[in-house]
């Protein structure tokens, strides 16, 4: 009975915050990464546009499997104390163990809820607007001439990117991996060394 109780409380909780599996985290960078061949109008499409966010490593479907299984692991010890004392004495704290794992996996999800970069190159003008889990929008530009890319390794990061333009410098994809990283680099240098040579025609 405890243990049909928790699968319960497992499926339960994971239906109502169950959210339909989107692509969007399953790599770390949009498909649009790559240049672009300059178009007619270049002041209104890129020469270059990526998209960025998170990538998810445990999806919405593996929670729900990662709950279910922790709650059988959890009634093992029970099965030799069903209907005793000290039986009915653990079953609120396997219950709250339970709840704490669904919390804190919950609100890992809810904390990269919405985080994305969205960065545009045009022959005048490299924008990066940032979409953090607040709901809040920040925004840069720069014009890609004078603009640089800088990756170093600090404590925390291995491969950190920023760009700089002028006299400010951001981060860029802080939430992916060394090689994504590394390779968002390369893209950028191609995209930004063609935005310059299309500027000097």
């Amino acid at each position: 009975m405890v243990a049909l109780s928790l699968l319960i409380f497992a499926d339960v909780t994971f239906r109502r915050f169950d959210f339909q599996d989107q692509t969007l985290y399953s790599a770390g960078m949009a498909d649009t990464g790559t240049p672009l061949d300059p178009p007619q109008d270049e002041r209104i499409a890129p020469l270059f546009s990526i998209s960025l966010w998170p990538h998810r490593s445990l999806p919405r479907r593996g929670f729900r499997l990662v709950l279910i299984f922790t709650a059988i692991m959890l009634c093992i010890p029970l099965i030799p104390l069903m209907g005793t004392p000290v039986g009915w004495a653990m079953i609120p704290f396997l219950v709250g163990a339970l709840a704490l794992l669904w919390y804190f996996i919950e609100r890992n999800y809810r904390d990269g809820a919405g985080l994305r970069e969205e960065l545009n190159i045009w022959h005048d003008k490299i924008s990066v607007e940032r979409h953090d889990p607040n709901g809040r929008v920040r925004h840069w530009e720069a014009n890609p001439y004078w603009v640089q890319t800088y990756m170093r390794d600090t404590k925390e990061t291995e491969n950190y990117l920023t760009l700089q333009g002028g006299d400010r410098e951001i981060e860029l994809g802080a939430f992916l991996s060394p090689e994504e990283r590394l390779s968002l680099r390369s893209d950028l240098d191609k995209a930004l060394g063609q935005a310059r040579s299309t500027a000097r025609r």
